[in-house]
């Protein structure tokens, strides 16, 4: 390739900024219904008294909360399916245009719901708001360097389906992976977080529940800015394995030191430490490591297919946990963070056993990886199957 061709321009800069302006959206709705959590029960109940004459059931305030926190992955789930359909139809870039509409819708909704005195609409925003996804901005994870080339074959190579991806022996594989990771991501508690990080901290005993959120959030952000320097020198399994580690450690603190409050009440601010370390180390390795990895597996004619899979696995195990999260602490209490610690070492194990680097490997090269892995060789790790490519396979 000419290095001329790659300078990085004003213009690409501009262009691939406003493509992924979408995730600030994304992000915000994410963690903005987190800190005004009793504001906004106190206004469910006011509705509630409003229609029907009587204060609202705490099992019913504990229902229509955790649909408010979970509804917005409803709308993510359809929109992972339906990206493929608007940017094969309209482009990306109409698809982008088209899809800004739902923010406005949204924010109207939303912003309106207290004037009309109606929480449904507060939900059916929220639902609206995530549609934005059909923009389809995980296409930013490709590697740029292989886009010129990949261009050229992309209206040649045959477009699998979704139904495609789980019959074909080639593909069955690398689609449970990428399946797998995404569970990694969302199973590993980091949006009951996320959602949930304000009420955690009152439980924990912290006396400004709201700045240490916000101190969350900085840490959030200050780490995804590490990944971006470390991803492409240590290896994406490398840094996965090492995030999943991490969090179930931060986990394990946690669940101490809230059980332990009562008693030690500087506990309080090993909770806050714990929360922070799990935050940072999700960014490290579960938060943007998947993404990499789904990307790199597939070519052009399985990827959209398999963005839509890994899009709706992440989707559906989002909706999950913000769903059931109340529930489960409920039930659990200071312990509820263990079942996470178990998920997050099962996924340890999977992805020593299962996932392959795939930094600096073709797509061919990935593919031959997996045929090796055959019965004679399935005692083997990935690393052991993909060492023979050696420094020769790196792009």
């Amino acid at each position: 390739m000419d290095p001329s061709s790659k300078k990085l321009t004003g213009r690409l800069m501009l262009a691939v900024g406003g493509a992924v302006l979408g995730s600030l959206q994304y992000g915000y709705n994410t963690g903005v219904i987190n800190a005004p959590q009793k504001v906004i029960e106190e206004f469910y109940n006011e509705t509630w008294i409003h229609r029907y004459g009587e204060p609202i059931l705490p099992s019913t305030l504990t229902t229509l909360w955790s649909l408010s926190v979970a509804i917005f992955s409803i709308g993510g789930m359809l929109g992972a399916f339906s990206v493929g359909l608007f940017v094969n139809r309209f482009g990306r870039r109409n698809s982008m245009l088209m899809v800004n509409l739902l923010a406005f819708v949204a924010a109207v909704l939303m912003g309106f719901s207290k004037l009309g005195k109606s929480f449904e609409m507060l939900i059916l925003g929220r639902f609206i708001i995530v549609l934005k996804k059909l923009r389809g901005t995980a296409d930013v994870t490709r590697d740029l360097q292989e886009m010129k080339e990949e261009s050229r074959q992309m209206m040649r190579e045959k477009k699998v389906t979704i139904l495609e991806l789980f019959r074909s022996p080639t593909y069955r594989q690398p689609i449970l992976i990428a399946v797998m990771l995404q569970l990694s991501q969302q199973l590993s508690g980091i949006n009951a977080v996320f959602y949930y990080s304000t009420s955690i901290f009152e439980k924990a005993g912290v006396q400004q529940p709201v700045y240490a959120t916000i101190g969350a959030g900085i840490v959030n952000t200050a780490f995804t800015v590490v990944s971006l320097f470390v991803v492409e020198r240590a290896g994406r399994r490398t840094l996965h394995l090492i995030g999943l580690g991490g969090m179930a450690g931060c986990a394990v603190l946690m669940t101490i030191a809230v059980a332990l409050l009562e008693q030690l009440p500087w506990m309080s601010y090993l909770s806050i430490v714990a929360i922070f370390g799990f935050v940072a180390f999700f960014e490290v390795g579960p938060g943007p490591i998947p993404w990499f990895i789904v990307a790199e597996l597939f070519s052009q004619g399985p990827r959209p297919a398999a963005i839509a899979v890994s899009g709706f696995s992440n989707w559906a195990s989002n909706f999950l946990v913000g769903m059931c999260f109340q529930y489960v602490e409920q039930l659990c209490g200071p312990y509820v963070f263990i079942i996470f610690t178990v998920l997050l070492v099962l996924f340890f194990i999977f992805t020593y056993f299962k996932v392959p680097e795939t930094k600096g490997r073709t797509f061919d090269e990935i593919a031959s990886g997996f045929r090796q892995g055959g019965a004679s060789q399935s005692d083997k790790t990935p690393e052991e199957l993909f060492h023979p490519l050696g420094a020769d396979s790196q792009v």
